[in-house]
């Protein structure tokens, strides 16, 4: 779902918050959550941890139906490259992962050469 993104359903964005130093990650997952406010921290339910937000326009529209909000969070889940280089994404990332530096308000963001870990395949390469 959060891999298929564009920057269309990003429209209503405000701004991008950050709980972390993003200078320390190679690539975060984004997902577009529904939830009940336009602003704050939202609730969090997966494992692993949050480690960004988006907060919403004073106008945006919540979903008709649901009465709720699409806001994107950022996050890492525990098998991820920052808190297991070694593990399954020493080299590549997940589908919904991108660069934490390429994203902006209304703009999905982008894989990168370090979020796909091509650094540590081309140092590893050189030895």
């Amino acid at each position: 779902m959060s891999s298929m993104l564009k920057d269309a359903q990003l429209t209503d964005e405000a701004e991008v918050v950050w709980l972390e130093d993003i200078d320390d990650l190679d690539y975060v997952r984004q997902a577009l959550d529904k939830v009940t406010t336009r602003r704050g921290k939202p609730r969090y339910s997966r494992d692993g941890r949050i480690v960004g937000y988006t907060n919403l326009k004073a106008g945006a529209d919540s979903d008709p139906d649901s009465g709720l909000f699409p806001r994107r969070v950022f996050f890492l889940l525990p098998h991820d490259r920052d808190t297991e280089p070694a593990g399954p994404y020493t080299v590549g990332a997940p589908g919904e992962a991108v660069d934490p530096r390429t994203i902006e308000a209304g703009k999905v963001g982008m894989k990168t050469t370090r979020s796909q870990g091509r650094s540590v395949q081309i140092a590893s390469a050189g030895r």
